[in-house]
């Protein structure tokens, strides 16, 4: 086997790393994660990992982008327009536990905490906000009829429905027995109204 370049080592390092910080993160979350237990998952030393990440928030932010564009694709097959809305009611609230369950609310509620009075963290926080409530407007567009939808402020339900989540996963730590019927049952009732 041919040896690594230093930029193909490099590389591999900074994958490993974020591999092992992923784990971390979503198993121990934000504030219980260190980078030197990151570095140790990752078989590295605390070197490796401040060579390629400035610190814990820029690991964590690429961390949370990183999921973020998983648990978005995984959401592909669930919005097809196509679908009947009993599905996506089912669909969405199948995903909704996935994302629930998988660590990524604890770890980002602890990180936006940690990182609040960082401006470059905040925008990238309200980056990826906007990007989800990007997402419900083009649904609620999609599947909803013209009329309906040039009527209604599209933008700020679309802001509504995002918060609405945030608070639910925020009331999932507290509580996890909270359950996500209610929350299914709106999504159904609100889509006997679509085209």
């Amino acid at each position: 086997m041919p040896r690594l370049t230093r930029a193909e080592s490099q590389t591999r390092n900074r994958e490993q790393v974020l591999q092992a910080a992923r784990d971390l993160f979503l198993r121990e979350g934000y504030r219980a994660t260190s980078l030197a237990a990151v570095a140790d998952a990752a078989g590295f030393s605390t070197g490796v990992v401040y060579s390629n990440f400035t610190g814990k928030p820029e690991l964590a932010l690429l961390v949370l982008q990183g999921i973020q564009a998983e648990h978005t694709e995984a959401l592909g097959p669930v919005l097809d327009p196509g679908r009947p809305p009993g599905e996506l009611a089912a669909g969405l609230r199948a995903w909704a536990e996935v994302a629930l369950a998988s660590g990524w609310p604890r770890f980002e509620l602890e990180f936006a905490l940690d990182t609040r009075d960082d401006p470059r963290m905040v925008a990238a926080f309200v980056e990826r906000q906007r990007y989800g409530a990007g997402l419900v407007s083009t649904v609620i567009r999609d599947r909803f009829p013209a009329e309906l939808v040039e009527a209604l402020p599209v933008d700020a339900i679309a802001d509504a429905i995002v918060d609405l989540l945030i608070g639910f996963a925020v009331r999932r730590l507290i509580d996890p027995n909270a359950s996500l019927d209610q929350l299914e049952g709106l999504i159904r009732g609100v889509l006997t109204f679509q085209a």
